[in-house]
């Protein structure tokens, strides 16, 4: 017989279950248009943090226009801080690049190869996005400013790895196969930064992260502005601007909820420092180095990239960001979360400042980086 061509045919049999039918019993229309409100009919593990942030919906609108920037020829691409192989004289520019690099000491190219591995693992991220309750593109068009925020701060991120990653290729100091290697290991690998689902975790998560790369970024870029690679330097101030923009927008999400919400907030907030906050990259790997996180982390420490002292500061600068000292009007749960918080950041620092003498005084045992052609850092 004939099949009979709708929209519900793909999945619904229309001989045996008719439109209205599949309507009365899921109380959705069942077509693509229909299924975001077939999945908000699902319920929510954390139902009132979906409308708290519901509710501040029109600030993200604002965040996609004011904070993201116009795509296309407004927008700043890798191709704009690279040698152009169309040019006449792109022989002469990829020298200039190289002679730079050379000058560049192998320890900041392991940081800076660990950076770009964390960035092009920007899969990982946008899926994690997509996980936050009430913040997802069930459809990957979807019209909301969640949607869109998240499909444009992935635009923009993108950039970060495309253009350390040619650049890596172009100073010919660097093994690439052993770095997409690492590349590939780590998505494969993923990551769980303990948000669980829930956007007020999720958002936390990103007000941290986004300003703790945008220190690495800058910091490569001091060092590398050092021994004259001032290529570099732009290129790491160009990746850490886009990362200071973003973790405006983040930090902008928490102060709405914390609007309507404190107490929410502040037990999430508490509760996550509690198992501190985990690195994106903890996971990667080159097939060879179990320890290769650790090894590149050690790296950036005693380059002064990114320490335990910047963890200790962008916890004090969150709280002092939000105010959370401030709060007034707390159940008694969220006054003692807010009691730890605000105590951490200190607490932190002298921790830091006492394992950081205490490596002062220990001998470097440097390590072999695949990254480098097994050379040592």
């Amino acid at each position: 017989s004939k099949k009979t061509t709708t929209s519900i045919y793909s999945t619904v049999d229309p001989s045996v279950v008719t439109k209205k039918e599949y309507q009365d019993i899921c109380g959705v229309d069942f077509d693509d248009r229909a299924l975001t409100d077939r999945l908000k009919k699902t319920a929510y593990l954390y139902p009132k943090h979906v409308e708290v942030i519901e509710d501040f919906e029109p600030l993200v609108n604002k965040m996609v226009d004011d904070i993201l920037l116009e795509t296309g020829e407004k927008a700043w691409q890798p191709q704009d801080y690279l040698p152009d192989l169309a040019a006449d004289d792109w022989l002469q520019q990829t020298k200039d690049l190289r002679e730079a690099a050379e000058g560049v000491p192998d320890e900041v190219f392991v940081v800076l190869v660990g950076d770009m591995v964390t960035e092009e693992a920007l899969p990982t991220y946008q899926t994690l996005l997509n996980t936050f309750e009430g913040c997802d593109d069930p459809i990957g068009t979807t019209d909301s400013a969640w949607a869109r925020w998240s499909r444009g701060w992935t635009s923009e991120e993108n950039r970060h790895g495309d253009l350390l990653n040619k650049y890596l290729y172009l100073s010919g100091k660097t093994d690439m196969r052993a770095i997409e290697v690492t590349i590939q290991h780590l998505i494969t690998s993923g990551f769980n930064p303990g948000a669980r689902k829930d956007p007020y975790r999720g958002f936390l998560y990103t007000s941290f992260q986004e300003r703790a790369t945008k220190i690495s970024h800058g910091n490569v870029g001091k060092v590398a502005k050092e021994y004259g690679a001032k290529d570099l330097q732009r290129i790491c101030a160009k990746i850490a601007g886009d990362e200071g923009r973003h973790e405006k927008a983040y930090q902008s999400f928490c102060t709405e909820i914390l609007k309507r919400d404190p107490d929410g907030l502040l037990m999430e907030f508490g509760d996550m420092m509690r198992g501190q906050i985990v690195m994106p990259a903890e996971l990667m790997t080159d097939g060879k180095d179990a320890q290769l996180y650790e090894n590149f982390s050690a790296v950036a420490q005693r380059l002064g990239v990114y320490t335990a002292i910047d963890y200790a500061e962008i916890i004090q600068h969150l709280v002092d960001h939000w105010k959370l000292g401030d709060l007034t009007g707390l159940s008694p749960e969220a006054e003692k979360e807010q009691e730890y918080i605000c105590r951490l950041p200190q607490r932190y620092k002298k921790l830091a400042e006492r394992s950081m003498n205490k490596k002062k005084d220990d001998e470097v045992e440097l390590q072999s980086f695949s990254w480098i052609f097994d050379r040592k850092a």
